[in-house]
């Protein structure tokens, strides 16, 4: 089980699955789910190297590896530490 922390709050996610879920969970604004409105950009504060690769949606709208759109990552393994 890999390990993300979204403001000191620890959610644990099967390796390999999406963050969407539980990032909305905790209360970060998702809008369309598709990667297009950027709503749900957050700072990847600690081991964005779990973290899959961007995506072309992700680059089209600049994003870097320490800013990321949550429904589009998924946590390979690890911990991953963000902030919205």
């Amino acid at each position: 089980m890999a390990k993300l922390i979204i403001d000191d709050k620890e959610f644990e996610i099967p390796d390999g699955g999406k963050i969407d879920a539980v990032c909305e969970k905790a209360g970060i604004p998702f809008s369309c789910n598709s990667g297009v409105c950027a709503t749900c950009q957050v700072e990847v504060v600690e081991g964005a190297e779990n973290l899959n690769e961007l995506n072309t949606e992700e680059t089209d709208l600049g994003m870097d590896r320490n800013n990321r759109l949550s429904c589009q990552c998924s946590i390979k393994g690890g911990t991953v530490r963000i902030t919205y």
